[in-house]
């Protein structure tokens, strides 16, 4: 299992690197001068090479690779030049309204994996943007159920130590923030929550059909085992691997789908903030943005495997 660990934890810093490397050769092949874009340009030469020479962008390629690699490992991803702030300021102000809303959402696709197949099957062939618009067009414009965009509407909301609104209403004691947050989180994380909904259900019902008549399975009801005590204790452990894998690669691609969706309901979550960033050529921000999907993606799956290994030890006797 050590073992199994440690191979898993370094592919994923090897992949890590490789991304930040992909960024760094982005970046340099920018048409877009971080220097100029800085200092405006109408800057003079000794500023720009003054400027240029504090940020290291005269030390040869591999000094400034390692400068960059060692500055995003320790959060400093530079600074954007559309809100001249630090692009790891403006990630932690956006971020927990994007990670708010995927949670709620990955914990809907849980939930629905196992009830309402053929709405979901149907939900889940149109895409993220056009659902919102129809839920928008039904839910909010016909029923009045909804509201159509925003992420609260209470006034003076708490601020709180994780930056989402529902957990840190609740530390408040405001469940006027709580259930207005939720109220307004609904639609969006329904409509983000079907496809990974979809997937997760197909394969868990697939693997639990398929070792709930399994040889194992028939042995334990020829020793008189309840159905429940079968099912629980062990169909559905040797079935939750491919499921756990499933809801790994989901979680890592609703992060994407929820970039989509925060424009549909005017979410200010990261995806608010690239979309604002891209139309001005806003390298550090897009790479900012890039690196910390990555990351989540990367270390989500990681431990997946892991949870994977933990649920059967054959994987880490076979290898993966």
């Amino acid at each position: 299992m050590r073992n199994f660990i440690l191979s898993r934890v370094g592919a994923m810093i090897v992949i890590l690197i490789a991304l930040i490397a992909v960024m760094f050769v982005l970046q340099h092949i920018s048409p877009m001068d971080p220097v100029k874009a800085q200092l405006g340009a109408n800057a003079s030469a000794e500023a720009v090479a003054a400027r240029r020479h504090t940020l290291g962008l005269d030390q040869p390629l591999v000094n400034q690779f390692w400068n960059y690699l060692t500055g995003a490992v320790h959060g400093n991803l530079g600074t954007s030049f559309r809100t001249r702030h630090p692009v790891s300021s403006d990630l932690g102000d956006f971020f927990p309204a994007t990670l708010e809303l995927a949670m709620y959402g990955l914990g809907l696709a849980l939930i629905l994996a196992g009830v309402l197949r053929a709405v979901l099957f149907t939900g889940a062939a149109a895409p993220m943007f056009l659902l919102g618009i129809l839920g928008l067009i039904v839910f909010y414009q016909k029923l009045g159920w909804v509201p159509a965009n925003g992420r609260i509407s209470v006034p003076n909301p708490t601020t709180g130590p994780t930056g989402m609104l529902t957990v840190d209403g609740l530390l408040a004691g405001r469940l006027d923030v709580v259930t207005d947050a939720l109220h307004h989180l609904i639609l969006p994380a329904v409509v983000i929550a079907l496809g990974p909904a979809v997937a997760i259900g197909r394969v868990l019902r697939s693997s639990l059909l398929t070792d709930a008549d399994s040889d194992y399975a028939r042995t334990a009801r020829a020793k008189g085992l309840s159905e429940g005590r079968i099912m629980l204790g062990h169909v559905l452990r040797n079935s939750v691997g491919g499921a756990l894998s499933m809801t790994g690669l989901q979680v890592g691609l609703m992060f994407s789908g929820v970039l989509v969706v925060e424009q549909v309901f005017g979410w200010p979550g990261i995806g608010q903030y690239i979309a604002q960033s891209i139309p001005v050529a806003d390298f550090p921000a897009i790479a900012g943005v890039t690196l910390m999907l990555g990351v989540l993606y990367v270390a989500i799956n990681t431990a997946v495997d892991l949870l994977q290994a933990a649920a059967d030890p054959r994987i880490t006797v076979g290898g993966g």
